[in-house]
């Protein structure tokens, strides 16, 4: 092997890791406090920035549309609880393993699944897309100096989620599980604050 290849070796094993025999998959598999973060990033960051973008949406169609933004705010909190229940059967009945892939092939054919299939990729690119832009603009609104380096820091948040994700799921629920869980801390702070503030006839 010529010293280039080796060294395109190194940092490929130093990026994503070393490759797995099928029988190390068993020893991947992630406690339900690293498996937490994983599944419920997308409904979370969707909590994170789904309000604010409706908000901007509706100022931006009519200067007297704010107040829409509640009844939005409803409809999507019952389409959580309609995924929530959904997904709370699916684990029941597919304990092993499950998803909309394989719920919608032995429940309704291949086709089905194939769309299922889809709409997950789809989904999950413009997650990232949204959630990335939505992140950068946050930094930037706290760091204005940062302005000019939105696209830059958008390319590389996208190029640090992938190479987590190329390195495996248990590296990857490990980073995604602080972040979460703060996420998560932080909105009951500021519940419990809210809830106070009106308790002490603060809030108006």
């Amino acid at each position: 092997m010529s010293h280039v290849a080796t060294r395109q070796l190194a940092l490929k094993r130093t990026l994503i890791g070393r490759p797995r025999a099928s029988a190390e998959i068993h020893g991947t598999l992630l406690s339900k406090r690293l498996a937490l973060p994983i599944f419920a990033s997308d409904p979370l960051s969707s909590v994170a920035y789904a309000t604010e973008a409706a908000l901007v949406v509706l100022i931006g169609a009519s200067a007297t549309a704010g107040h829409y933004v509640l009844p939005v705010s409803i409809a999507i909190a019952a389409v959580l609880a309609i995924v929530v229940v959904s997904y709370t059967q699916t684990v029941r009945a597919y304990e092993t393993s499950g998803g909309a892939y394989v719920v919608a092939k032995e429940n309704l054919g291949t086709l089905p699944s194939l769309v299922a299939g889809a709409a997950l990729l789809v989904d999950y690119v413009l997650t990232v897309a949204v959630s990335v832009t939505a992140g950068v603009l946050a930094l930037t609104s706290a760091a204005p100096s940062l302005e000019p380096h939105k696209v830059g820091l958008s390319l590389a948040f996208v190029v640090l989620l992938t190479v987590v994700n190329l390195r495996g799921v248990r590296e990857s629920g490990v980073l995604f599980a602080i972040p979460t869980y703060g996420f998560v801390a932080v909105m009951f702070v500021m519940i419990g604050t809210g809830v106070g503030q009106c308790l002490d006839g603060v809030c108006s």
